[in-house]
């Protein structure tokens, strides 16, 4: 993500309607996926390393115990995939699950799991980069699991994104799924870490049908719509992570994350520095958006003719 300038303050319009009950229970099992994916021992989970390797034995684990299901043109939950660097052949592998809704419809919930690895001796953790939108995944899936959804819901923990999205690109290009199933991606990427509160959502400037959906019942997150008009140069962040894959196919999504911090792709970006109580209140937040789509029986419905058409 791009380091946010400030613009006009007609793009950072607030969500649309906020229940004033207040929702501050602490998720002792987010936290732990944090802490535990962003410790030193996963070696901050490089594409094709033993950390990430390791990150994968820990996502297996939690899948399974969460009850998601898999695809059988997978290996497990393993989706590989291979591209080719200046410094040779890589291989990556996504996590993808998935719970069976009402329909055969597809809504895809997406983070990267991946990070840079270790650079001259140091650890680069990736506590929020992404250590937590991956826990907020997991978190969504335990809770549809217990509360069936309307849409088919696809859990999908991308590999690569730091070397190009090249994870969310394999998804797209060997989907386990046809791809016209799917009608909307809600990505996270850096969630867990803002002194003022604010998580942003991209995605509502090129679809503003969704903004309806945005109602949370926790009065303390301030939810800004913003980072996705053009105009706004590289302040835009339409393309800035795996949502982009889905984006150059046509398939509507939501991006929620926080601007760049003082430890972004930083040795710093460690567990103890992100701020629990703003990550616990976003990761209820976007799960209650979440909900509030995903009970919309026919979601095509709520996009323009014209973006089904582009799909076809």
């Amino acid at each position: 993500m791009n380091t946010y300038l400030l613009i006009s303050l007609g793009l950072l319009l607030s969500c649309g309607s906020v229940k004033q009950n207040r929702n501050t229970t602490t998720d002792a099992q987010l936290l732990s996926d944090v802490e535990i994916l962003s410790s030193d021992s996963y070696e901050g989970r490089k594409t094709d390393t033993k950390g990430a390797e390791m990150t994968r034995a820990y996502l297996t684990k939690r899948f399974t115990a969460i009850g998601l299901k898999s695809f059988p043109e997978l290996n497990g939950y393993e989706q590989a995939f291979s591209f080719e660097t200046d410094k040779g052949k890589v291989n990556g592998k996504n996590m993808i699950g998935y719970i069976e809704g009402k329909t055969d419809e597809i809504i895809v919930v997406s983070a990267h799991y991946d990070h840079i690895g270790i650079i001259n001796n140091e650890v680069y953790n990736g506590a929020d980069d992404n250590a937590s939108g991956v826990a907020a995944l997991l978190k969504f899936a335990a809770y549809f699991k217990q509360n069936k959804p309307q849409h088919t819901l696809i859990f999908a923990a991308f590999d690569a994104e730091e070397m190009g999205l090249r994870g969310s690109k394999a998804f797209i290009e060997q989907p386990p799924i046809a791809l016209e199933k799917i009608n909307l991606n809600i990505n996270m990427d850096m969630i867990s870490r803002s002194d003022k509160n604010e998580l942003y959502v991209c995605g509502t400037f090129k679809y503003p049908e969704l903004k309806k959906y945005f109602t949370t019942t926790n009065p303390t997150i301030k939810i800004l719509f913003g980072h996705d008009d053009p105009k706004t140069g590289h302040n835009d962040w339409t393309n800035q992570s795996d949502h982009s894959s889905f984006n150059a196919r046509n398939i509507p999504f939501l991006y929620f994350g926080v601007e760049d911090h003082k430890d972004y792709h930083k040795s710093s970006d460690d567990y103890k520095n992100i701020n629990k109580e703003f990550f616990n209140n976003a990761a209820s937040g976007i799960l209650e958006i979440i909900n509030n789509i995903d009970k919309e029986r026919d979601i095509q419905k709520i996009f323009h003719e014209k973006v089904r058409m582009k799909r076809q």
